[in-house]
């Protein structure tokens, strides 16, 4: 084999990666704030399903949800994201984990299993979605876990992207840590205007189906 050759070789997979990197981000939607929230349909792990419009009338946090990534484990490790649950949970707020992995990715588990691994977590969610084609996550252009998102009554979009301003997977990063999540929440609740309604996500990249 020439030197050519061998080179070719190297570059042509390359080619193809860099090339197929855009086609996967245009498969995600950037839904706009202030806008109505895309609809959908999706079942939970006990088989019930859960139509946004079945919340007309109520708050509304989508949390993406991948129980094996560290992100997500440094929020349901130290209780962070337990406590959200509960506490907005106490004023109302309907919150709805979503597992957009598909089947054989990281964070895809039987009903069953992710039923076990939830109450092994502690997780208060009034549902965990499963979304095993993408579909769901595409719509609102879900990245990454954990990626959240806020829904005010009247449905419009409020706030899409980090929970907090610490990319880093380290629990001591929490402390003294800024929540987009609970910030956006607190103004909305109160009557405000979200300050800041958009926020680029981190965390693990969403396992979608290829």
């Amino acid at each position: 084999m020439t030197r050519r050759d061998t080179v070719a070789l190297l570059v042509v997979p390359l080619v193809a990666l860099l090339l197929a990197a855009p086609t996967l981000q245009a498969q995600l939607s950037s839904p706009e704030i202030g806008k109505p929230a895309p609809r959908f349909t999706l079942p939970d792990t006990y088989g019930q399903e859960h139509s946004l419009a079945d919340y007309s009338g109520e708050w509304v946090v989508l949390e993406w949800l991948n129980y094996e990534c560290p992100y997500v484990a440094k929020h349901y490790d130290s209780g962070n994201m337990q406590q959200l649950q509960q506490t907005y949970g106490e004023k109302g707020v309907v919150w709805l984990a979503i597992v957009s992995s598909a089947p054989g990715k990281q964070g895809y588990h039987e009903p069953d299993e992710m039923n076990a691994l939830t109450e092994q977590k502690g997780g208060k969610a009034k549902g965990v979605l499963l979304d095993p084609e993408g579909t769901v996550g595409r719509m609102y252009g879900a990245r990454n876990t954990p990626q959240m998102v806020v829904i005010n009554p009247k449905g419009i979009l409020l706030y899409n992207g980090a929970i907090d301003d610490r990319p880093s997977a380290r629990p001591s990063s929490l402390e003294g840590a800024h929540n987009y999540l609970a910030a956006a929440l607190e103004e909305a609740m109160n009557g405000k205007e979200v300050s800041v309604p958009k926020t680029q996500p981190y965390g693990c990249t969403v396992k979608y189906k290829n």
